[in-house]
């Protein structure tokens, strides 16, 4: 399967949210789970993006309603990149 890394940064109501209960972090990572998207890390980075979470999903279109939805609740906005093993990527440069 696929994996993503996906960067995410609060909106003042997500942050106030968190705020108000940590845990909320966790809750939405089993939602998504129950969606098809198998969170694999997560970690609150400083800089630009708040959290960095590496995620597997079966296929982009997956990913992309679970991203969607996540979105579309005003609490994060994301950017996501797809990861390639490097094995995969060496692979595919020789032809194989």
């Amino acid at each position: 399967m696929p994996y993503f890394a996906v960067f995410s940064k609060l909106t003042d109501d997500g942050a106030k949210t968190i705020l108000r209960n940590p845990e909320r972090i966790k809750e939405v990572n089993r939602e998504i789970e129950e969606k098809g998207v198998k969170v694999i890390a997560q970690y609150v980075i400083l800089g630009d993006y708040d959290f960095l979470n590496i995620v597997e999903a079966p296929d982009e279109t997956t990913l992309l309603r679970v991203l969607v939805d996540l979105n579309s609740r005003g609490t994060i906005r994301t950017s996501t990149y797809r990861l390639i093993p490097v094995d995969e990527f060496i692979s595919a440069m020789k032809g194989e």
